[in-house]
């Protein structure tokens, strides 16, 4: 069974409704986060939610382009040897 809330905050415009997470961390953490809060005049709430929110959208991001890579490698998509090369001397120097 799922606890919601009242708490509903705006995001991109649109109103978004929260619902009641329960994480254990060590403590060093928790502690880190308080200090974090205070120094924000954030919630630790809000500081915690925005990180999970980040951590989803960047692992969602790099799976999906880990999913895009592996279709075109199964296409046979590949650099050619003048494009790698192109690419590590721009990178590597």
């Amino acid at each position: 069974m799922l606890c919601y809330d009242a708490i509903v905050y705006i995001r991109s415009g649109a109103i978004m409704e929260t619902t009641i997470l329960t994480l254990r961390v060590p403590q060093e953490t928790k502690e880190q986060l308080a200090k974090l809060a205070e120094a924000t005049h954030r919630s630790q709430s809000f500081l915690g939610s925005e990180a999970i929110r980040r951590y989803i959208d960047l692992e969602s991001w790099q799976i999906a382009e880990i999913q895009q890579a592996i279709t075109e490698a199964d296409a046979g998509d590949f650099a050619t040897e003048a494009e790698f090369n192109s690419i590590v001397k721009k990178h590597a120097g």
